[in-house]
């Protein structure tokens, strides 16, 4: 938000001598951050006012101007330019060499100096209005228009600052820093906040008299939880002018661009005040004002021409036939103040946050009143600005009447009251304080305080009554930023050492990321908590057993996700533009709705879903088999990393996202906790992965079992040497690995068994593969002699053949 320094001196008198960089900070150390502070004059600095004193044509150039300008110099300035509008007795703005400016406002900045013009020499420029940041304020009518300031009354030689009333300091102000403060949303506002800052009196907004009529005008609040208070002024006898170039230039400097004089007094005095107003054109208004919820298929064009489709959710200002204004937003561009309005109904109101944080976003409409009404102003600051607007109405208008005024104030606003012990300021601040003291402090911010024994009892005044001031621990920030956070002696923090804590769940997480990153080679990746309806269709999961968004991101991201599994597929597909073989994991939560209600909650009525950590990842590449064993293999191996139970593998439930040929559930001790699996051909289309195939896998990390430590027992290295022999068998299809292993483990004089390979083909037969493996044998007694391990090798293939029906391939 941006201030303007002159504006805040209109209401508070600020120390003598005091500083733009001591102000700032002050600001920023109690109250708000000053991001920035730009003094005017500097950058108008090396401009002036000057008057020409003849225009003669150039030599050599058709559309350029030799001219002699009075610049407050003894000798006039010879100043070539391209100006199409000058003319001799004409006061300009002329930037003299040193000075900086933008070639018709386009570019980087540059330096004026004496140059030689197609042979002439000029001695600085003649100025159009956007070469020196000043094109909003006078904007230009055609093409290399210079700007005329005849209208002013200004000498020559006359710092073009001082000459049009610009000697001033706008503060830029952040937004973040003063959002649970919405009585500084205006200027009047701050300067009350400055006014306790530096102990000075803050000059109050002198109240006019009002008509006690209605002026026929009726005002009917349907909906008073949403409007607590609505303000109409009847205004006959106005025009529809420009603003004195005051007003424009007040309003230009806080960023507003200047429209009309009765628009530009609405602006004015939401500015001032921090009060939204808007105004109506008195014969659309007819007899009655409605602020009322809109109906379902009532129709508002905006003034910037939006046109919306209201619902029941929208508050609106309407007549007794159609809604006029989207109520805090924005008004109807058929009913607000037109070229041949003469009578207006003035709007003054007071509207609740919420209802219009909901509208402006979902109606995407963003404002400068709904950017105040969303903080929770409060409704007595209507009074202030029904006084502002009375007066300048009438002095912009002399012949202007208020013909009636409307004040419906169904929810008066009850001033917040907390009661706070010296003793929890004492203890929490670390200084002594009396109650006079605080009381002292307090009195400056408008508070009031009753003091009983070691008790205070707070009343905030009505600007800090809209939920800013409501605990203990308020009522100490606001005595500590007036004291000054500086002014507090430093107090060390009391350390205590302790033994660490081996939290297993916590190690146990960061060891499958370690495990993942620095032994697999996978690149971890962090996805959005919601997720794109288009890729949880692609993994099967159903939309009715997902949380919703009451406000998503997108429409198609309206949900939060209970599986990793689409946004590692969306992941998967976003990657394959770029490479075609890699590995990516993610470990995160996720969300379910089974009516869950937290241990932790703050009240008996809130209700949280159920979150839970899930670990998911893809093997990208070409070989489908290879990937698959790949990614078991590092589900296999985890728990020796990890710290944790083993995992094992059957086929319980395929995944809906899975292929026929490869997919297995994940299991510990008894339970399913994840899938393993191809991705389907069909899910693979849905979530564009091409060109490429995916192994994914997904499991609950809640279900994974930490162990205290790892359990190490010692083993003699053999006494005599293993030997070793490769088989390779022929088997069904439907024959696992996992079940050959377990039967050749068992065998006698079998110490080892690892898998090496398989082969489909011709040579094995169709439905058929060909596993091979490696046996390590080994005996206790002595080494194995060549007849002892072929009779095991033998008796091992036999046993292996009995229960699958395997045969030794090549034999």
């Amino acid at each position: 938000m941006k201030l303007s320094l002159n504006w805040i001196k209109k209401y508070v008198d600020l120390p003598a001598g005091l500083t733009m960089e001591k102000l700032s900070y002050d600001l920023t150390m109690s109250t708000v951050e000053v991001e920035e502070a730009t003094d005017l004059a500097e950058s108008l600095s090396g401009l002036v006012v000057g008057r020409i004193l003849t225009v003669e044509p150039h030599p050599d150039a058709d559309k350029l101007r030799v001219c002699t300008v009075d610049t407050g110099d003894p000798a006039p300035s010879v100043i070539v330019c391209g100006g199409v509008n000058l003319a001799p007795a004409q006061l300009v703005a002329v930037a003299k060499p040193g000075a900086i400016v933008k070639w018709h406002g386009e570019g980087e900045p540059v330096e004026i100096k004496p140059a030689k013009l197609r042979g002439v020499m000029s001695f600085g420029m003649i100025c159009a209005s956007d070469e020196i940041g000043l094109g909003e304020l006078f904007p230009a009518t055609r093409h290399a228009e210079i700007m005329d300031l005849s209208a002013f009354d200004a000498k020559p030689g006359q710092p073009l600052a001082e000459a049009l009333g610009l000697d001033d300091v706008i503060l830029e102000i952040d937004n973040k820093s003063m959002t649970n403060r919405p009585d500084l949303w205006g200027h009047y506002g701050m300067a009350r906040e400055l006014a306790a800052i530096y102990n000075r009196e803050l000059k109050p907004i002198e109240k006019m008299p009002l008509p006690d009529t209605d002026g026929g005008l009726d005002v009917v609040i349907e909906a008073p939880e949403r409007c607590p208070r609505y303000c109409a002024l009847v205004i006959k006898n106005i025009k529809n002018v420009p603003s004195p170039f005051e007003l424009q230039s007040m309003l230009w400097r806080v960023g507003s661009r200047p429209i009309n004089l009765p628009v530009d007094i609405t602006n004015y005095l939401m500015f001032a005040t921090g009060v939204p107003t808007h105004a109506f054109d008195r014969q659309h208004v007819g007899a009655a004002i409605r602020v009322r919820c809109a109906r379902s298929g009532e129709k508002l064009e905006l003034l910037d021409g939006t046109m919306l489709d209201l619902t029941p959710q929208d508050l609106v200002i309407a007549n007794e036939t159609k809604p006029m204004a989207l109520a805090g937003i924005m008004g109807g561009k058929l009913d607000s103040i037109l070229p041949e309005t003469t009578d207006i109904i003035l709007e003054i109101a007071n509207f609740e946050a919420l209802g219009i944080r909901k509208s402006s976003q979902r109606l995407d409409v963003r404002t400068e009143g709904s950017a105040r009404w969303e903080k929770g102003i409060d409704p007595q600051r209507a009074d202030d600005a029904v006084a502002m607007a009375v007066s300048m109405i009438k002095e912009a208008f002399p012949d202007s009447q208020i013909a009636g005024y409307v004040d419906k104030y169904p929810l008066p606003l009850e001033n917040a009251r907390v009661s706070v012990g010296l003793d929890f300021l004492r203890r929490r601040l670390g200084r002594e304080l009396t109650a006079g003291e605080v009381t002292g402090i307090l009195s400056r911010l408008g508070f009031a305080v009753e003091v009983g024994g070691g008790e205070l009892l707070v009343t905030a005044p009505a600007w800090r009554s809209t939920g800013d001031i409501s605990l203990p621990d308020d009522i100490l920030e606001e005595v500590a930023r007036l004291t000054g956070y500086e002014n507090f002696d430093f107090t060390p923090p009391t350390v205590l050492l302790e033994k660490a804590v081996n939290q297993k769940e916590v190690r146990l997480e960061r060891s499958l990321r370690e495990y993942l990153a620095f032994r697999c080679n996978m690149q971890e990746i962090f996805t959005y908590p919601w997720v794109n309806d288009e890729f949880v269709r692609a993994a099967g999961v159903r939309e009715e057993d997902m949380l919703a968004l009451s406000t998503p991101p997108a429409p198609e991201e309206a949900h939060l996700r209970s599986s990793l599994v689409p946004g590692i597929m969306k992941a998967v597909s976003d990657n394959l533009r770029y490479f075609t073989d890699f590995r990516i994991f993610e470990l995160t939560e996720v969300f379910f709705d089974r009516n869950y209600r937290s241990a932790s909650r703050s009240s008996e009525d809130e209700l949280l879903p159920e979150m839970a950590r899930h670990l998911a990842g893809a093997f990208v590449g070409s070989d489908a088999r290879g990937l698959y064993r790949a990614a078991k293999g590092v589900l296999a191996y985890m728990h020796r990393a990890a710290q944790m139970e083993p995992l094992s593998f059957a086929q319980v439930e395929k995944p809906a996202w899975g292929d026929e040929r490869l997919w297995v559930n994940v299991t510990c001790g008894r339970e399913v906790i994840g899938d393993l699996a191809l991705l389907s051909p069909k899910s693979a289309k849905a979530a564009g992965v091409k060109r490429s195939l995916a192994v994914i896998f997904e499991i609950d990390v809640e279900k994974l079992s930490a162990l205290p430590s790892r359990q190490n027992a010692f083993v003699h290295l053999p006494e005599y040497p293993l030997s070793d022999f490769d088989l390779s068998i022929i088997f069904d299809e439907t024959v696992k690995w996992a079940d050959v292993e377990a039967i050749a483990r068992k065998a006698d004089l079998v110490k080892d068994v690892k898998f090496l390979d398989e082969y489909r083909g011709r040579q094995v037969g169709c439905g058929k593969k060909s596993v091979s493996f490696r046996v390590w044998v080994g005996s206790d007694k002595g080494t194995l002699t060549s007849e002892q391990i072929e009779t095991v090798s033998k008796q091992l293939v036999k046993k292996i053949g009995r229960k699958f029906g395997g045969d030794v391939r090549g034999a």
